[in-house]
């Protein structure tokens, strides 16, 4: 059964958070979802991790600010710089010691390059292996939903717009029967060629759990974000990074320039899928999660053995991702 802590914040924010595994494991892996959505977005990765690498990781989710289970906060810290504090104050209060993985989906991912960026000799200690999914390090340069720039413009025209509107209502949460009416629209939006119908209920069940302030109040700093120079400085470390070719929100051009300022980075493309690729390629994700931290497991000085760095070498390899 998961840990479950609650980190409270310098601002009196309070995060929910969830630990699974020994708290001395060789290494944490630290999964951050995206906006507006929750850690329960992870839980195919979780199993996955579990099943493959045992009490050898400890596998930490968390909700951020004014998303799940976390409490709302004060709109001018509903900011991309903001989560980059958040996650050193989560890695300070659940995992204070070891190597750690961080694995981001979309803001989660952005959460990650803001860490890196404004707290550098922490994120230089502690951080081993890193993840991107469907995320971008350029703000919104190459969102364009995957219709002409005519329509695009005028659709960003409305959400900006929007926007504004909702970081106002504070801790409010979308009325469940508008999420339900919206639903052809979110599967749109979010989700490639296929769609199994658990997930786009999940995903709804996560929007209605965040607060319109969170919906809101995040999309100016996500849009502006621009970390491609900060990534440039992590091109050390293993590091993987996938995308959907049908992904309308971070297309295929973000996830090519994150693999250009980390070249030794391995780049996934999967056709047909869209944005919430750990719930439509799943097993990419992780083949792709499980490469990384099989790579820092393994790596000189990690006190791995012999017999279990071949258990961790199989399962990938079944997988073509060895």
């Amino acid at each position: 059964m998961p840990e479950h802590v609650e980190v409270r914040l310098p601002d009196d924010v309070r995060l929910h958070v969830e630990a699974v595994g020994p708290a001395d494991a060789e290494v944490t892996v630290v999964l951050l979802h995206g906006w507006t959505l929750d850690g329960r977005a992870w839980h195919r990765q979780l199993a996955d991790l579990r099943q493959r690498f045992g009490d050898a990781v400890r596998v930490v989710t968390y909700d951020a600010r004014g998303h799940g289970r976390s409490s709302c906060m004060a709109l001018p810290t509903a900011t991309v710089a903001q989560l980059g504090d958040d996650l050193a104050a989560v890695l300070d209060e659940v995992a204070p010691a070891g190597r750690v993985v961080l694995v981001g989906h979309s803001m989660g991912g952005m959460t990650i390059m803001e860490y890196a960026h404004r707290h550098p000799a922490h994120f230089a200690a502690r951080t081993a292996g890193l993840v991107f999914v469907s995320t971008t390090a350029e703000g919104h340069t190459h969102t364009a939903y995957g219709l002409s720039p005519r329509i695009a413009r005028l659709i960003r025209l409305a959400e900006t717009t929007g926007a504004g509107v909702l970081a106002r209502c504070g801790a409010w949460r979308p009325p469940r029967a508008l999420l339900r009416a919206l639903r052809p629209s979110i599967r749109w939006m979010l989700f490639g060629d296929r769609c199994d119908p658990h997930d786009i209920r999940l995903v709804t069940s996560a929007v209605a759990r965040a607060t319109l302030r969170s919906i809101g109040g995040f999309r100016a700093s996500i849009g502006a974000q621009h970390r491609l120079d900060t990534l440039a400085a992590l091109a050390h470390l293993p590091a993987a990074a996938l995308v959907g070719d049908r992904d309308r929100l971070t297309p295929p051009p973000c996830a090519e320039s994150i693999a250009g300022a980390l070249p030794a980075t391995e780049l996934t493309v999967c056709p047909g899928a869209g944005h919430m690729l750990m719930m439509e390629r799943p097993d990419e994700v992780n083949a792709a999660l499980g490469g990384v931290l099989r790579r820092v497991l393994t790596a000189p000085g990690a006190g791995a053995t012999a017999a279990t760095r071949a258990d961790w070498t199989g399962p990938g390899r079944e997988r073509g991702t060895g």
